[in-house]
């Protein structure tokens, strides 16, 4: 799925997200306390933690919905190397998917119309916007490469919410994405349209775009997540292989409670 034409060694090289000492106050309230980590370009992550363990923090930091302010200068947050970006430029490089951002922002468009508006960073495609044979064709390509395809003529309003986040996921792969950075993907999904979103993130993985995943849902992180990191409290907490971190002990402690 990477386009490599987009992607230069000197990118590759750098860390997809860098955190260091960040801390972000909303209110009186730490919601990120002293966050540190590094997360490599290709590299599938789970971000994983109980609901006000500062995940949405997190991830509203990188898509530049939330700043920090830190005046000391070993404190940052870097994305592929730098600290400030254009944010249709951020989102070009980072696929980013929200269950919050569908059928709010993308009411009577089509499927493939909303898969199109990728290019241009919009909420649906309108008459100023010059849609190109190439566009098109990628946009079809992402549509079936999901099993989306059929839905290209379907009014949004009148597809299921599993497939809506399906057309969503396909809008931000129309760039070629270096990472998809996904924001609880299966939440208010059933179980068998969880299951099938689930299998399509584990073929996007196999293409070579990289997963980074915030949930509380165990049954999220797909096979191909190699590397787990647990927060709780605004801090992270545990770092570390897939296997060696989520145990039955470090779950308990992370969840506060025994797990079934």
């Amino acid at each position: 799925m990477m386009n490599i034409e987009n992607s230069t060694n000197s990118t590759n090289s750098l860390p997809l997200i860098e955190y260091k000492n960040v801390t972000l106050m909303r209110g009186s309230r730490k919601a990120l306390d002293n966050i540190s980590l590094s997360i490599a370009v290709g590299e599938n992550v789970a971000i994983l933690g109980p609901n006000g363990a500062g995940k949405s923090s997190l991830i509203k930091t990188i898509t530049r919905e939330l700043y920090t302010f830190e005046d000391n200068p070993d404190s940052y947050l870097r994305i592929l190397g730098k600290e400030r970006w254009n944010v249709t430029e951020l989102r070009n490089q980072l696929g980013i998917v929200s269950p919050e951002a569908v059928r709010s922002s993308f009411y009577d468009f089509t499927c493939l119309e909303i898969v199109l508006s990728g290019f241009f960073s919009s909420a649906g495609i309108w008459a100023y916007q010059e849609v190109t044979a190439p566009m098109k064709k990628k946009a079809k390509e992402v549509m079936k490469l999901l099993g989306i395809l059929h839905l290209a003529g379907t009014s949004i309003d009148e597809i299921s919410t599993g497939e809506s986040r399906l057309v969503t996921i396909a809008r931000s792969l129309v760039n070629d994405p270096l990472a998809m950075l996904l924001d609880e993907p299966t939440s208010s999904l059933d179980p068998q349209a969880a299951r099938k979103l689930r299998l399509r993130l584990s073929k996007i993985a196999r293409q070579g775009t990289g997963i980074v995943m915030i949930t509380h849902n165990l049954s999220d992180i797909i096979p191909e997540i190699e590397r787990v990191i647990l927060i709780r409290g605004g801090k992270v907490v545990q770092d570390g292989d897939k296997e060696e971190i989520l145990t039955a002990k470090n779950l308990s402690t992370l969840f506060g409670g025994k797990l079934e």
